[in-house]
């Protein structure tokens, strides 16, 4: 069964990626690059949309009809009788704990560990922006870290969540976070928002649209 929950956090990851792509698509790119590479983000986050709202008609409707199976001849009713003083054993926790299919526990990837992760987050995307401030750092170099956070933000949730598949684009997400910062204060600094802002959203982009597809299509392992 499909888990509503990361499909809300895929879209919302697609939501960022459509950002990071809108908001830094400027010059030194032409036009027609920043028209193309918009037009693509929008059709990529509208897709992930769609296929969210597939997995909820889904949801609501138990999932895809199954045929029918033959039914087994009647047999005369027996009641089952349990020995007087006999107890119940207990279920373990592990087989009362349903998961999704990315292995995160269902109901709880929006939990405390979520909500820690956030939070420092936060404190890292703001105070970071400040230091660099502080520092005279160019402008481009804010969005070099806000890759640089939000790529560590989902490495760190991989384990939380036991959901692997969001380690990669956080990697990347990172990896582009740490060369626009290395660049930053070069002669190449434009290119900056191009490297660690349309590239990061790209990124953030395929990999949404490339799981929401496998989860909806039953493909998730």
């Amino acid at each position: 069964m499909i888990s509503m929950q990361r499909m809300t956090g895929l879209l919302i990851g697609a939501v960022f990626g459509a950002v990071f792509v809108f908001v830094n698509t400027h010059d030194p790119l032409s036009g027609t690059a920043v028209l193309v590479l918009r037009v693509i983000a929008g059709l990529a986050a509208v897709a992930v949309l769609a296929l969210w709202f597939t997995a909820a008609r889904r949801e609501r409707t138990g999932g895809a009809p199954q045929e029918p199976r033959a039914q087994p001849a009647p047999q005369e009713a027996r009641t089952p009788t349990v020995p007087q003083g006999a107890r119940t054993l207990p279920v373990p926790q592990e087989a009362r704990t349903q998961r999704d299919g990315g292995g995160a526990p269902r109901g709880g990837m929006f939990g405390r560990g979520y909500v820690a992760v956030v939070v420092v987050e936060a404190i890292m995307l703001f105070g970071g922006l400040r230091v660099l401030a502080a520092l005279e750092a160019p402008e481009q170099a804010n969005v070099a870290w806000v890759a640089l956070v939000v790529g560590v933000h989902f490495v760190v949730l991989a384990p939380i969540w036991k959901s692997w598949d969001i380690a990669v684009p956080g990697a990347v997400l990172t990896l582009l976070g740490i060369a626009g910062l290395v660049l930053a204060p070069t002669s190449v600094a434009a290119w900056v928002p191009i490297l660690s802002g349309v590239l990061s959203g790209i990124v953030l982009l395929a990999g949404t649209v490339t799981v929401s597809w496998r989860s909806v299509a039953g493909r998730t392992p």
